[in-house]
């Protein structure tokens, strides 16, 4: 088995904003660079035993491991350990846009992704069927790969959220169901394709920054 610990990158603009940030290369605002300084201040203290470090190509899941990277692998290089496979989902035409500019351009397509079907993507992005499957390949490509070692994972939250309904086993339709902060803790267990979470959304690192953006797909859904 392997042990992954994930982290959800930092806080970006866009966050606040509430836009689709799908595979845009958004970098992480202060308050995400700090953020990353304080995840990776609590591994410093807590030295746990991490054999790698991997995370998505985009420019904020880079941003946020490298503090962590400087005190894990100080002689490593972040640009040789990103992972494609681990991008959030591609959204297709509504990436870059905030909600309320889906709404007015594109309010059928927001109105079908409002039912939160799994397979259902935006025009030209990925439906969640297609992106568990990438998700779930890369996870279970890892954890072969350093089968029986602790692997650090920064990656996205949509990412997030396909290993926990993997975990927890709750299927693809609905809304996100589980907290995913920026740079919080997460811990899951890997044996094989079975998924076991063992700590989720852990921010006592966080504790005193500014309160996060809360994107609650709970209260969007179609009644």
């Amino acid at each position: 088995m392997t042990e992954l610990i994930l982290i959800r990158h930092g806080e970006t603009d866009w966050n606040r904003e509430l836009r689709f940030q799908g595979h845009v290369d958004v970098p992480l605002n202060a308050t995400g660079h700090e953020q990353a300084r304080r995840l990776a201040e609590r591994l410093a203290a807590e030295r746990p035993v991490v054999h790698h470090l991997i995370c998505s190509d985009l420019i904020r899941t880079q941003q946020t491991a490298t503090p962590s990277l400087q005190v894990l692998f100080p002689e490593a290089r972040i640009d040789t350990l990103t992972d494609s496979a681990l991008r959030e989902q591609n959204f297709g035409v509504v990436d870059g846009k905030r909600v309320d500019d889906v709404k007015l351009e594109h309010a059928d397509a927001w109105n079908q992704w409002l039912r939160f079907e799994a397979d259902y993507g935006m025009p030209g992005g990925e439906t969640t069927r297609q992106f568990h499957t990438r998700v779930m390949d890369a996870v279970y490509r890892i954890a072969q790969q350093h089968s029986g070692q602790t692997v650090m994972v920064v990656t996205h939250g949509g990412v997030l959220d396909m290993i926990w309904r993997t975990a927890r086993g709750t299927g693809l339709d609905g809304p996100r169901q589980s907290d995913i902060p920026n740079a919080g803790l997460n811990r899951v267990r890997v044996s094989g394709e079975a998924v076991e979470v063992l700590d989720w959304a852990d921010v006592r690192h966080l504790a005193d920054l500014p309160e996060q953006p809360v994107y609650d797909q709970t209260k969007l859904v179609v009644r």
